[in-house]
């Protein structure tokens, strides 16, 4: 997981992520930010996720256990 907070927080060109924050919370979270975020799911870790999806997640925590989850299948 901290290699994706690590990756999360490059997109957002921020020092770190707070875990408990919606990506949508930060003033740096874009259109294109979305489109990184999906393109790293997508080339890192093989998982396939669409903006609304990404979207839903309560929290960045809540987006890095799901892809943690999805890898470990």
């Amino acid at each position: 997981m901290e290699k994706l907070l690590k990756s999360i927080a490059e997109i957002l060109e921020v020092e770190e992520v707070d875990c408990r924050k919606k990506l949508s919370e930060y003033e740096e979270w874009d259109s294109l930010a979305g489109l990184s975020l999906i393109a790293l799911l997508d080339s890192d870790y093989g998982i396939t996720m669409n903006g609304k999806e990404i979207q839903s997640f309560d929290s960045i925590e809540d987006l890095c256990n799901e892809v943690l989850k999805r890898t470990k299948l």
